[in-house]
């Protein structure tokens, strides 16, 4: 009861401070304004000729940082020095390769089919050419000898002597034919031309530290530019429009200053406060997990005030930048974040606030928030940056359309200007798709956000953890990726987030890098340590890679719902083996034995996601285990794993149906099928394989 009150208490005053901060920021961002003499901005026209009202010499920070980022376009890439170890790393997984192909080429029993395709099998060599290929496999031991010699020669002639960029590589890449030796055959020529392209690597890159250092050096080295202006001189001439350099100059002589109208602040006041609570009660009755936890509405708070400050920049400064203001990026950062309905929410707030700001104008409020709820509602599932550029699209379209239907009149009187804010509308949708991509990329770590972006970059098999994992416990990679494919598999098939279960099955067995021979699939050919430890420390050890995975989770700072698949993958489920082993140890008494020491801490799965990996963990694990022969076995055994975990309460706080989970079972029974039918032995599977590349 108290814990309840505690968390009440803490919610009450997280909407209370949300509100008056909310009410304030609306109120100042409503009544925010300049001095009626020179009410400018950079990009107004000026009404008349200003003067400098005296001698002034000040310090310009514009005039300083043009000729600092001139100081900074001079200066030129820096680059590394050349790699060699990559020239050798390069020239020995050749000669693998070549060994590699010359076994291939001496296997009688293989069909040319086969052969072609062991033949692509090989990484660099997936893009061969048949006609290279054919040809390779075809050609005499003779030709074949003085192609292997000639293309180790020429790998090691470029790769030593020239210095090769990212950039570059193509350009080198067309040079080698030219290159070969001239006593070579056609066909030879051919095979030496694309097997080096295939092998060749950057070994010079752009050094982004030093090149930095030079351009810091470069922009310190440029000194205060300053700007003098004489008593009289013109700052800016009537009809001329108002510069960021004009600006800085009023700014510095005093011409502009804040001033308030303490009665519209009132009147402003008064509407922050309706507008709030109206969008308060929205919130809580539409989407009150929005309003759940703190990083939510400190989100929300965040990105409102963001872009209620630029509303008021560019809905008072002239009759076009209005036309510019990107409302669909913050309907999409919304939706993407925290969700469509507070977006919905948002956009009616901030729609409002930019009617009143320009002119308190029906029209341009209907125009910001049917054109940003329009971004939002054609915002796909799986946001890419194709995807949320056509929505910005799509919202200026709907923001065109919405300007015609209000200004038709004007399309009579003047059909250049509304043809140019009707420019200024796409534009302005374009630009929300441009903010909307770079606030997913800025806010996603601030707010530990899931987003797809996210979990793309985290996806990619050179993050850190997956090449460690790949190092130091390669067989426990090989469960990771079996486990990945059928819990993905099973996410698309039941309309679960695909891509987020494929994330979180990657790194769901992290914790394993700790000890990783302490787990069944790291001792091939080594003993087990289990055998030489009590049961009780076995099932600790066994434990601790949840701890462990947690710990890297954060070091590594993994989104907290992908770290929710390190502890949620094994729930409470019992580690059984080492449990009846304490058993036997205890004479058979189960009651001597303590079970709750020899269950996983959890909590047990509480998405369909994490539950998908938990299910394919242990049909996974149970298959390879045990090595079914027969379909049958293979249903028994996967059967098994889903009645188990049934019976043991793992699916009681996840929601999924037994329709779903019929559907799982299903999906994992085909893949596992595929996967452990009998295969055909390949020749030589070990010698030819490079450990850094395979």
């Amino acid at each position: 009861m108290k814990r309840t009150r505690k968390v009440t208490r803490g919610f009450v005053l997280r909407q209370v401070l949300f509100g008056l901060g909310l009410i304030l920021l609306t109120a100042f961002i409503l009544v925010f304004s300049f001095p009626n003499d020179f009410d400018l901005v950079a990009g107004d026209v000026a009404p008349r000729d200003i003067r400098s009202p005296m001698d002034f010499n000040y310090i310009s920070d514009i005039l300083t940082a043009q000729a600092q980022d001139e100081a900074v376009r001079q200066v030129a890439p820096v680059y590394t020095t050349p790699d060699f170890t990559i020239a050798r790393e390069q020239y020995d997984r050749a000669r693998q390769v070549l060994a590699y192909l010359r076994e291939l080429r001496a296997d009688l029993y293989a069909s040319e089919p086969q052969s072609y395709a062991w033949t692509l099998a090989v990484p660099e060599l997936a893009d061969l050419p048949l006609s290279t290929v054919n040809i390779l496999l075809k050609m005499s031991d003779s030709s074949w000898n003085r192609v292997q010699i000639e293309f180790l020669a020429l790998l090691d002639q470029v790769m030593r002597q020239q210095r090769i960029r990212e950039e570059d590589l193509p350009v080198v890449r067309a040079s080698i034919s030219a290159r070969v030796a001239l006593d070579l055959g056609q066909d030879e020529a051919i095979v030496v031309s694309d097997l080096v392209r295939r092998f060749l690597r950057p070994n010079v890159f752009y050094d982004e530290a030093a090149t930095e250092a030079a351009r810091q050096d470069a922009r310190i080295a440029v000194g205060p530019t300053s700007r003098k202006l004489r008593s009289g001189e013109v700052i800016v001439r009537e009809g001329n429009v108002v510069s960021e350099l004009n600006v800085e100059a009023l700014n510095e002589l005093g011409l502009v200053a804040q001033e308030w109208d303490w009665f519209d602040f009132g009147m402003a006041l008064l509407l922050s406060i309706a507008a709030t609570l109206s969008l308060g009660l929205y919130l809580w009755r539409f989407q009150p997990g929005a309003l759940a936890t703190g990083r939510s509405e400190a989100l929300l708070f965040l990105l409102l005030a963001l872009f209620l400050f630029l509303a008021r920049a560019l809905t008072t400064s002239g009759e076009l930048l209005p036309y510019l203001f990107p409302g669909a990026a913050l309907a999409m950062l919304v939706t993407t974040t925290v969700g469509l309905p507070s977006a919905a929410g948002a956009m009616i707030f901030v729609g409002g606030v930019c009617g009143w700001l320009a002119g308190r104008s029906l029209g341009f409020a209907v125009l910001v928030t049917l054109s940003s709820i329009v971004g939002a509602l054609t915002l796909p599932r799986y946001e890419q940056t194709g995807t949320i550029f056509r929505s910005g699209l799509l919202s200026g379209v709907t923001g065109a359309l919405t300007l015609f239907a209000f200004m038709s009149d004007d399309v009579r009187a003047d059909p250049m200007q509304m043809a140019l804010k009707v420019g200024v509308c796409l534009v302005a949708g374009l630009v929300s798709g441009g903010l909307t991509v770079g606030g997913l990329f800025l806010l996603a770590p601030l707010f530990d956000l899931t987003t797809t972006f996210r979990l793309t970059e985290l996806s990619r098999p050179n993050h850190p953890l997956l090449q460690r994992l790949l190092r130091e416990a390669p067989a426990t990679f090989n469960h990771v990726m079996m486990v990945t494919s059928l819990a993905e598999q099973a996410a698309e098939r039941i309309g679960a987030n695909a891509l987020l279960t494929r994330v979180g099955a990657y790194y769901h067995d992290i914790g394993k890098l700790a000890r990783p021979y302490f787990f069944i699939e790291n001792q091939q050919g080594l003993s087990n340590p289990h055998d030489r430890l009590d049961p009780y420390t076995s099932v600790d050890v066994l434990k601790g890679h949840i701890r462990d995975g947690l710990k890297l989770a954060r070091e590594y700072h993994l989104p907290e719902r992908i770290a929710a698949f390190i502890p949620e993958h094994h729930g409470t489920t019992r580690a059984s083996f080492f449990y009846r082993k304490a058993v036997d140890a205890a004479g058979g008494e189960a009651d001597l034995v303590d079970e709750s020491q020899f269950r996983y801490p959890g909590p047990s799965p509480r998405s369909r996601e994490t539950l998908l990996v938990m299910l394919a963990d242990g049909s996974e694990a149970a298959t390879r285990a045990r090595r079914p022969t027969t379909p049958e076995e293979l249903t028994a055994v996967v059967d098994s794993i889903f009645e188990q975990r049934l019976m043991d309460g793992q699916l009681d706080n996840c929601p999924i149906t037994m329709q779903e989970l019929h559907t799982v079972k299903a999906t994992y029974i085909d893949l596992l099928r595929g996967a452990f039918h009998p295969r055909v032995q390949y020749p030589e599977p070990k010698e030819t394989k490079d450990p850094n590349h395979g």
